[in-house]
């Protein structure tokens, strides 16, 4: 049945392309694939158990001592789910988890002494939560919960945000420290610049500015996103040229100059061939420079009245010119020259252009 007639039965009053519309829209709900392996998962696991597991023994051994009720928060089963499986996450980082979760919990207590709805005080408790972790960059979704947990339990001695809150995150935090070093996690998260050199068509400028038009809360940070898209692109750029290398693009007899070529000679061939560089040979033919047109622009004083046209023409030697002018290649070529071997992989060459200035590479 098409999506046109099922319209017309079920829904008569709906236009034709509501119900692939309805489709779509439902399809949004379904959960993307986690792209992590078995391996993975496991450490997750074993990680939330064992911080979790150690939070609440040594958690209730002190209460006994303290005389204290109660020895865990409910919060912290959310918070363990941060630090062992997204460890990289902004959310999951120590302040994160110890600020956002006692400070909540002050707010949570603020507002059962303050407020004497329990209704009110838990919305005022959630929304007040909120205010304190994104303003004192603290934000973390468990902190909402520690907040409520205040307001429900009734909780009038702020000595509830320092146990069991901030004991149960402290101690929870411990362990993530051990164990996501243990197992290969950077924790906490130290937030590093991608390495320059990358070759990437954008900035960190440029992700800054799509970050500011997203204008949303990312549970990545800036620099580990900008570091995704830079290995993104460079994957992009392996896929598209797979195993090319130097040899399958090269020009295999390229025209070159000896280093006493005078600079009218090699001016009038790249002219005559229209080429922009001219690698520079000596009689084995080992590349020992570089000459290009920017090489032949940097020879004439610009501040010359006649025009560049005229100062060109006098440097490559068809108009007379004063004593001391450059008269051979050698006299004007780039003499570092970066070269690479015909089994290098084109791949490799894309930072040389993009970051390295270069246009040409023998």
């Amino acid at each position: 049945m098409s999506d046109r007639s099922a319209s017309s039965r079920f829904f008569p009053s709906l236009p034709a392309f509501s119900v692939s519309a309805l489709r779509t829209w439902l399809r949004s709900f379904r959960p993307g694939r986690m792209r992590i392996n078995g391996r993975e998962r496991l450490r997750i696991v074993l990680g939330a158990l064992a911080g979790v597991l150690l939070a609440a023994w040594a958690s209730r051994t002190m209460a006994g001592e303290l005389g204290a009720a109660a020895w865990m928060v409910a919060p912290l089963g959310a918070s363990a789910v941060l630090v062992f499986a997204v460890p990289a996450s902004p959310l999951a980082q120590p302040w994160s988890v110890i600020g956002g979760n006692t400070l909540s919990a002050l707010v949570g207590i603020a507002c059962v002494n303050l407020v004497g709805d329990p209704v009110l005080a838990a919305g005022l408790a959630v929304g007040g939560a909120i205010v304190v972790m994104l303003s004192l960059r603290c934000l973390h979704p468990p902190g909402g919960a520690a907040a409520l947990t205040a307001v429900l339990a009734q909780a009038v001695d702020y000595r509830f945000a320092l146990f069991p809150v901030l004991t149960n995150s402290a101690l929870l935090i411990m362990v993530g420290l051990a164990y996501n070093s243990l197992t290969g996690r950077r924790y906490p998260h130290a937030q590093a610049k991608p390495v320059p050199g990358s070759g990437s068509r954008f900035t960190a400028a440029d992700l800054d500015a799509a970050l500011a038009h997203y204008n949303q809360v990312l549970d990545i940070s800036p620099d580990d996103l900008e570091s995704l898209l830079h290995q993104a692109e460079a994957a992009a750029y392996r896929r598209s040229l797979g195993e090319l290398r130097c040899r399958d693009i090269m020009t295999r007899e390229p025209f070159s100059a000896a280093q006493d070529m005078s600079l009218k000679e090699a001016w009038a061939l790249m002219r005559q061939h229209r080429i922009k560089a001219l690698p520079v040979v000596d009689r084995a033919r080992g590349v020992v420079g570089i000459v290009t047109v920017a090489d032949f622009m940097r020879q004439l004083e610009m501040d010359r009245p006649e025009g560049w046209g005229g100062r060109l023409r006098a440097l490559v030697g068809f108009a007379p010119a004063g004593g001391g002018r450059p008269r051979i290649i050698s006299q004007i070529m780039t003499r570092q020259v970066r070269v690479v071997s015909a089994s290098r992989y084109v791949i490799e060459l894309i930072p040389m252009f993009a970051d390295g200035g270069h246009h040409h590479i023998p």
